[in-house]
């Protein structure tokens, strides 16, 4: 069993203040997976993947191998992801997030 942690960032913001309100909690989901995927060659893990929105917003995701007691600590300590787990699955699905 592979776990992959997907780790959600807001690197670039339209906010008046410059900053995410997210920025200091931690936004983390933990796939558990029979094999890793890949993607034309491209391995997930160690991959980091961003969106978008065209409005001054990019989400970022990092994903990491991890083991399973990182991957206990890492949902315990989690404030979910956002809405956003939908990238997640675009990764997991097409190597990129897409709509």
């Amino acid at each position: 069993m592979i776990h992959l942690s997907f780790e959600l960032s807001m690197p670039s913001n339209n906010s008046l203040d410059g900053k995410w309100s997210g920025e200091h909690r931690q936004y983390v989901i933990v796939r558990s997976l029979m094999k890793m995927p890949n993607h034309n060659g491209k391995q997930l893990a160690g991959g980091y993947f961003t969106y978008t929105f065209g409005d001054g917003w990019v989400a970022a995701v990092t994903v990491r191998e991890v083991d399973a007691q990182t991957k206990r600590r890492l949902l315990k300590e989690s404030e979910g992801f956002c809405g956003y787990d939908w990238m997640v699955d675009s990764i997991l699905s097409h190597g990129k997030i897409k709509i």
